[in-house]
């Protein structure tokens, strides 16, 4: 198993799949790098290098006491990046990982990024407050805390059963088996981690990080998404990014990683190419 050690101890996993120009995934809220497996197989095996890492307190990585806030998530992925000496590259964030990624940009700069992918993603700012009035009110964040403290296993049963792959619409069919990975995966992370990341992922506000993209970007989300409306993300990332490229994956939900993995990895794929031309 291959880990880098961050400035603080931590341990962060990560999975280094083929070769070629790398590809950096960053995953969603409470999963881990395994949700990437769809995607990294097929990257890896179109001739790029693909690599995936659970955050920290998520999956195989260090559950820390502390550090389970964006600008920690942003330097222990800035902390991959440096020990494997990556370069020209493409930085994709899904859900919560898009959060990572944009503030990996706010801090760390584009020196080593050749382009950026915001899939799902919870930029430019989740909560509703008087200078961002488009967000969510905070007693829906407040609900998912306290759902994660009475009982966070049958939470993650849930929303795997209805919002996060739309399963709660006519006519979906996600399998037993993707919604029990996502179970799984949630469970791998700890409670302290898991709970605090809710108020990462809602309560960042990541506009200036946005602001500071100046590479090619690519925002793809689905405009049926319960989890993060396409309104208050995809929609007003796109907006905000300079010269971004908005991808709207008609009636899709949250999970696109799963539920439009086909579409997902073939619009990646174009994207990559796009640089490498």
């Amino acid at each position: 198993m291959a880990f880098v050690r961050t400035a603080d101890g931590a341990e962060i996993y990560y999975k280094d799949w083929g070769s070629g120009r790398p590809v950096v995934l960053s995953h969603g809220w409470p999963l881990n790098s395994d949700s990437w497996e769809a995607q990294q197989l097929f990257l890896a095996s179109n001739g790029y290098r693909a690599i995936a890492h659970d955050r920290r307190g998520h999956g195989r990585s260090t559950q820390t006491w502390d550090g389970n806030e964006m600008d920690t998530y942003a330097d222990d992925l800035a902390a991959v990046v440096e020990a494997l000496d990556l370069r020209e590259i493409t930085l994709v964030g899904f859900s919560t990982g898009g959060g990572e990624v944009a503030r990996y940009v706010g801090r760390h700069g584009t020196s080593r990024v050749a382009q950026v992918v915001l899939v799902s993603a919870v930029p430019p700012f989740m909560t509703r407050t008087p200078d961002n009035p488009g967000g969510l009110p905070i007693d829906v964040f407040d609900g998912i805390r306290a759902g994660s403290l009475a009982d966070r296993s049958q939470q993650y049963h849930d929303l795997a059963d209805g919002p996060f792959f739309g399963n709660n619409r006519p006519g979906a069919d996600v399998s037993a088996g993707i919604r029990e990975a996502f179970w799984r995966q949630g469970l791998q992370a700890g409670h302290r981690n898991a709970y605090e990341c809710i108020a990462a992922f809602s309560g960042t506000d990541f506009r200036a990080d946005l602001d500071a993209i100046d590479v090619p970007a690519l925002v793809i989300h689905g405009d049926d998404d319960q989890v993060v409306p396409f309104a208050v993300g995809g929609q007003a990332s796109a907006a905000r990014i300079k010269n971004a490229r908005l991808t709207v994956y008609p009636g899709a939900p949250h999970g696109i990683t799963d539920t439009h993995k086909e579409q997902l990895g073939s619009d990646l794929l174009a994207f990559l190419k796009e640089y490498d031309a």
